[in-house]
C-alpha cells in the first residue's frame, strides 16, 4: 500500500490504496489507474484539497511505487459535503485514470 499520492505538487496521506492497469478498450492503450482514501479537516486542508480537486486535471506520483503520469478524476466521494464547520474531519476517496 502506498501512503502518500502528490496531486500537482501538493502531497495526501493516505488511509488506503489500491492500484491497477486497465485495458482502454477505444485506443488499445494500457492506462493506470489509482485509487485512495485519505482524510480531511475542515479549515485551511478542505480548502486546499477541495481547490485542488476542481483543476480535474492532475500530475500524478506514487513515489513509493515509483509511478508518474498524467491523469483526471474517474470518481470522487467524501462523507461531507461541508467541511466548513470548526474541527470536522471528512473521509475522501479518489479514483484517478491515466490520460494521453
Amino acid at each position: 500500500m502506498a501512503t502518500e499520492v502528490i496531486l500537482n505538487g501538493v502531497n495526501i496521506k493516505t488511509t488506503g490504496y489500491q492500484q491497477e492497469v486497465i485495458h482502454d478498450e477505444k485506443t488499445g492503450n494500457e492506462l493506470h489507474k489509482i485509487g485512495f482514501d485519505f482524510k480531511v479537516r475542515s479549515g485551511e486542508e478542505y480548502h486546499t484539497i477541495t481547490t485542488l480537486l476542481y483543476e480535474m486535471i492532475f500530475d500524478i506520483k506514487v513515489p513509493e511505487h515509483k509511478l508518474e503520469f498524467r491523469g483526471t478524476i474517474h470518481n470522487y466521494s467524501t462523507s461531507f459535503t461541508n467541511l466548513y464547520k470548526e474541527d470536522t474531519v471528512g473521509d475522501f476517496k479518489l479514483e484517478l485514470i491515466e490520460i494521453r
